[in-house]
């Protein structure tokens, strides 16, 4: 298969109430657009969640790292473009690239997703499934960014607590993966927002949270511009690790 045939590009615009104060697009409209791409590209070769929730499968986004140059303004056009980079047993890694309105990137992304069962909540062997023809679209297209790290919070108090909401709760019943990088960057003031951008930002999810439970927040400072974050539940278990750095 050509190349060229296994990348996904997908047309946007900014439309006004995707973007902030400052007229660019939010980091969560961001985010689900990279969800909805990876959605499109997977449902067009066979592994869309219509298709697997037909067998009792479904996708579950473990990592995603985000790093911008800029982000498209109010009524910019833009595009984004995903694709597969590996397949492993368990794990698949899918890169983006945001484009803007001459096609240039102004940002990449690197995701690592796991096939679960609804059933039984555990990974699916991918090199299995349809006798393994998701390795067919591996691509080797460069992103050129550094793969997500490890985050580590030693912080004891806590900056907020939150309780999970309706508003919060996804299709699967749990707390939407953007809701957490929309109530992790409310942790942080306007004029953070008004004197600096976001240049990267990654999320590690860990266990799933679900309406009514309680969410810790604990924010530490790792350097002058960047920030580790740990979401606990119940004031028990680890859902969420996150790393922001500003520019």
């Amino acid at each position: 298969m050509a190349e060229d045939n296994k990348v996904g590009t997908y047309q946007f615009v900014a439309e006004p109430f995707h973007v902030d104060f400052t007229e660019r697009l939010t980091m969560g409209v961001l985010g689900n657009h990279l969800l909805n791409c990876a959605g499109f590209h997977a449902a067009e070769r066979g592994f869309g969640i219509a298709t697997l929730n037909e067998n009792h499968y479904t996708w579950v986004l473990s990592r995603l790292a985000i790093e911008l140059e800029d982000m498209p303004r109010a009524y910019q056009k833009f595009s984004i473009q995903t694709w597969v980079e590996n397949v492993y047993r368990l794990f698949t890694d899918r890169n983006f690239a945001i484009l803007n309105e001459e096609g240039n990137p102004v940002g990449y992304a690197r995701s690592v997703w796991a096939m679960i069962s609804m059933e039984s909540r555990k990974p699916i062997d991918l090199l299995t499934l349809h006798g393994g023809a998701i390795t067919d679209y591996i691509c080797d297209k460069e992103c050129p960014i550094a793969r997500p790290g490890r985050i580590k919070v030693d912080e004891s108090e806590p900056v907020c607590e939150y309780q999970a909401r309706y508003s919060d709760i996804d299709i699967n019943g749990h707390v939407n993966s953007i809701k957490y990088i929309e109530h992790i960057l409310d942790l942080f003031p306007m004029e953070m927002f008004r004197e600096k951008s976001v240049r990267r930002f990654e999320m590690a999810y860990v266990a799933e949270s679900y309406y009514g439970d309680l969410l810790t927040f604990y924010r530490e400072r790792k350097a002058e511009n960047e920030y580790d974050i740990e979401v606990k539940k119940n004031n028990a278990e680890v859902v969420v690790r996150s790393k922001v750095i500003f520019n």
